[in-house]
């Protein structure tokens, strides 16, 4: 099995705290974790891409947004039952409207973040 990659942005303290606790719960280490704000990371797309919105690659195939949370979650055995049902096009299309909806209160809470 391949590992699922996943690209952040490290410069955003709210991404950081997601991501470690992320990286805590990935116990068996089936996921990459690139931090995209690091100059040297290797990106499969545009910098400027991986940095407005989440991003995965499952199985070869690149994910943005609800769709790549999802992918992360079903790399995780503690939250794998929530990416199963985000693979119902209903769940996922009512994720992905959430996650629109956080990016845009996103920089209030990273400002809040410091």
């Amino acid at each position: 099995m391949s590992k699922l990659e996943v690209w952040f942005d490290g410069g955003c303290p709210l991404c950081r705290r997601e991501i470690a606790l992320m990286r805590r719960l990935d116990r068996r280490g089936a996921i990459a974790f690139t931090d995209v704000a690091d100059g040297e990371a290797s990106c499969p797309i545009a910098r400027t891409e991986l940095l407005a919105r989440f991003h995965a690659r499952e199985a070869g195939v690149m994910l943005s947004g609800a769709a790549a949370f999802a992918a992360m979650w079903r790399a995780i055995p503690v939250l794998r039952p929530l990416g199963l049902a985000a693979r119902n096009r209903t769940v996922l299309g009512l994720l992905e409207r959430l996650y629109i909806a956080f990016l845009r209160i996103r920089p209030t809470l990273v400002r809040a973040l410091g």
